[in-house]
């Protein structure tokens, strides 16, 4: 799609505009559904072996089918990927809320919609990342994943769950509907985008989608930086989900917090992710992708450190806050390097691929944060956090200096 000639850099255009109020949209359906999904699994069971299940097998679903939808992401029009997922989220929500309200509802059928709703997820996302390339210019792809990343943060971790309890408590199929609905309005904001959105040099009978996956992934493992940003990608979710896995018993043993101070705790981290997506663009312009990365790898490392020391908590919620920043700068930083070097065939491919990295990392780094807490104590895994945050920082610095120096003209 190609961009209109006289269109200034401080306006993202009008397609982008959709773009940004599809998502903003989906995030507040999602912010509803992170509230809404638990509850309800409460009030259809009380086995905690079938409540703690619904977020295994949502993972292990996304786990599974990633890489094949990263192929399919790169075969039809994206933006009818994006549109119809998200209508299909809305229908199943939708049907599960009537379930809900005319008492007929299970654990079985949210198991079902669950799982579904992740696979949906996998390929709205995806489809995403991959046409905002074609929205914006190359130059305004970290202003426009800023806007994007600081919207989700305020539906998703503001808005959202709140809203979400609220309804819940007025009436239990009530969050569920309205989720479906959020759905629905992204699904017409993305079906309202103009322009062609087919993935470029699309061959007009692709090969299988296991021969296209190896070859996303074969280019990956070709392209040096991405490559080692993919490995650190990996590494940092690790690190990520170590002391955030155990992150409320942290909160109730080390901190002495009860459940509204740990809810005001995640509040007051959220907002060091808004900061985060407000610096981010004009921080990369002005000192460059290699020291803004590893900066900010060396910013996680040095707040789980802090939390690691201490057992106060507003320093804690200070340096969460610090930490949060620190993953939305690298989150963005990471996107927006992808987005500029694959090429537009290859997106959904590369994208998978890298996602695969970041959720075997989080499956990893939850089991070993178990693992830490039991043997040496519940402050441990933030130690081990800080460590491996150290370790991807020394590896990003030299890969991003080095693609920096031989692309002077980055802008």
């Amino acid at each position: 799609m190609e961009l209109p000639v006289g269109s200034e850099s401080m306006s993202l255009g009008r397609e982008y505009r959709k773009m940004w109020a599809g998502n903003a949209a989906s995030n507040f359906g999602d912010g509803m559904s992170f509230v809404a999904i638990p509850l309800l699994a409460t009030a259809l069971t009380s086995n905690p072996l079938l409540i703690a299940g619904l977020s295994m097998v949502y993972s292990a679903a996304k786990f599974l089918v990633v890489l094949p939808i990263g192929a399919f992401v790169d075969r039809p029009d994206r933006k009818t990927i994006l549109w119809v997922a998200n209508l299909s989220r809305s229908i199943l929500l939708i049907a599960l809320a009537v379930l809900v309200a005319t008492g007929t509802g299970s654990i079985v059928a949210l198991y079902v919609v669950f799982t579904l709703i992740g696979l949906l997820e996998t390929a709205a996302d995806n489809s995403a990342l991959s046409i905002l390339p074609s929205l914006v210019r190359t130059k305004n792809l970290d202003k426009a994943n800023s806007q994007i990343t600081a919207t989700q943060l305020v539906a998703d971790e503001f808005i959202g769950p709140p809203l979400g309890g609220l309804m819940f408590a007025a009436a239990i199929s009530l969050p569920i509907a309205i989720t479906g609905g959020a759905y629905a309005a992204a699904a017409l904001f993305f079906l309202g985008m103009v322009g062609n959105f087919r993935p470029k040099g699309l061959n007009a009978q692709p090969p299988s989608l296991r021969r296209e996956v190896v070859e996303g992934a074969a280019w990956l493992v070709r392209h040096r930086l991405l490559r080692s940003l993919a490995i650190i990608s990996g590494l940092a979710s690790v690190a990520y989900m170590m002391p955030f896995s155990i992150l409320v018993l942290f909160a109730e043993d080390v901190l002495s917090l009860g459940a509204p101070g740990y809810g005001i705790l995640l509040s007051v981290s959220a907002l060091g992710g808004l900061i985060g997506s407000a610096v981010v663009a004009p921080l990369r312009r002005k000192i460059g992708y290699a020291a803004t990365t590893a900066g900010s790898l060396v910013l996680g490392s040095l707040s789980l450190f802090a939390i690691y020391v201490t057992d106060v908590p507003w320093v804690a919620a200070l340096f969460l806050a610090a930490y949060i920043l620190h993953a939305v700068l690298f989150s963005i930083c990471l996107s927006s390097l992808r987005q500029r070097l694959v090429p537009d065939e290859l997106r959904g491919r590369v994208n998978a691929v890298s996602k695969l990295f970041g959720l075997a990392g989080l499956t990893i780094g939850a089991g070993l944060g178990g693992l830490f807490a039991t043997a040496s104590g519940l402050a441990t895994p933030f130690l081990a956090g800080a460590l491996v945050f150290a370790l991807c920082a020394l590896i990003a610095w030299p890969s991003l200096r080095t693609w920096e120096n031989a692309n002077p003209a980055v802008s």
